[in-house]
């Protein structure tokens, strides 16, 4: 049963705060800590294990089956880019270029911002 726009609205506003924290964890010098980030990415039925164990198909499927919006999944693409420079997380570079093609290709709307962001992790 799909969810109604109100519903839908809340999701989308609730995965787009989990995902400013995560980024925000990110970009502060040494204020990074895997719980802080397995809390975050557990409200999007993620883990930092699942993270970097999953295929990237995989991981564009959940983020589409749990009705992640475009824009929620770029950021999620960013945090992923952003993430992927720190050590032992190198992996999810392809993720990231991965879930930004599928941007590009399921939201049938090209966009040079994303197409730059595929580039530069290339």
């Amino acid at each position: 049963m799909p969810l109604s726009l109100g519903l839908r609205d809340e999701d989308n506003e609730r995965i787009n705060n989990q995902l400013k924290k995560l980024i925000s964890l990110v970009f502060v010098p040494d204020g990074w800590s895997d719980d802080d980030a397995d809390a975050q990415l557990e409200g999007i039925g993620l883990s930092l294990i699942k993270l970097k164990t999953t295929t990237p198909e995989a991981l564009n499927n959940h983020l589409a089956e749990a009705g992640t919006d475009w824009q929620n999944m770029e950021l999620f693409a960013d945090f992923l880019a952003k993430f992927s420079e720190k050590e032992n997380y190198g992996e999810l570079k392809q993720k990231a270029v991965s879930l930004y093609s599928y941007i590009q290709s399921g939201s049938k709307v090209f966009s040079f911002d994303i197409a730059n962001k595929i580039s530069r992790l290339k």
